[in-house]
């Protein structure tokens, strides 16, 4: 596996760091990665699922959203809309640099932020969901001790998986603005959703209401007894292989 660090610029005009990891071999299919809420590109899953695609011949660009990991810019002052224009300019800057990506891949809210940015990347032709809310106001819940708050003097800190994270009330209301139902209905690609049936994070409704609103060709994938994180590494290795798989019918 050839791993490559790359730098491009943002929806906010910062410098976001991903890597992009392609086969030895040359690459004829690639894949952009959508990291879940806080999380990064290095969050292991993540990289496990990264390494197994390119075994089985699938290139993987992952990055950090913009103020997050190594990208550069203020966490506090992005929101969902601006994941969503951050993973189209790095769609685009994979487009110029080397080539597009056929597969949008996203876990958690990176989930609902590829279905919502697969229309504006026109070269893509699947979408898989890993974990996704149906709508993304369902990240409300991380902070709902806050809430109030957030309202009322605009920002508060609050901690999530161990950190401190500065969340502002733009936030909260650029999540009302998305129209996920209609995104979904009319997201004219080939859809894969995994989820667990005992995700304590994203109930597994959330799957049923994306698979319900979607239109053929569309899959489902119960993940059994996995977290949500698929932090046991057979999880995310199994993502990866079923995901393969499927992709080889499209590409």
């Amino acid at each position: 596996m050839r791993s490559t660090k790359i730098t491009f610029e943002g929806a906010q005009g910062d410098n976001l760091v991903g890597y992009l990891d392609l086969p030895d071999d040359k690459t004829q299919t690639l894949a952009l990665f959508a990291h879940c809420f806080t999380c990064s590109k290095n969050l292991k899953p993540v990289k496990n699922i990264s390494r197994t695609l390119v075994d089985k011949g699938i290139g993987v660009f992952r990055f950090d959203f913009t103020g997050l990991g190594e990208s550069e810019g203020d966490f506090a002052d992005t929101n969902f809309s601006s994941n969503v224009e951050d993973l189209v300019a790095a769609a685009a800057h994979l487009g110029k640099e080397y080539q597009w990506p056929e597969i949008l891949i996203g876990h958690s809210l990176g989930g609902a932020a590829v279905l919502q940015a697969a229309s504006e990347v026109s070269q893509s032709k699947a979408v898989a969901t890993i974990g996704a809310p149906s709508n993304p106001v369902h990240v409300k819940k991380n902070f709902s001790a806050n809430l109030e708050e957030i309202e009322t003097t605009g920002e508060a800190t609050v901690t999530l998986a161990g950190r401190d994270f500065k969340i502002k009330k733009q936030f909260l209301d650029d999540l009302e603005t998305a129209n996920m139902d209609r995104t979904i209905s009319n997201l004219d690609r080939a859809l894969m959703i995994f989820h667990s049936p005992v995700d304590q994070t994203v109930g597994i409704s959330n799957a049923s209401h994306i698979y319900k609103l979607a239109k053929h060709p569309k899959s489902f994938v119960s993940l059994d007894d996995a977290d949500h994180l698929l932090m046991k590494e057979e999880d995310s290795i199994y993502v990866a292989e079923v995901l393969a798989s499927w992709a080889r019918r499209y590409f």
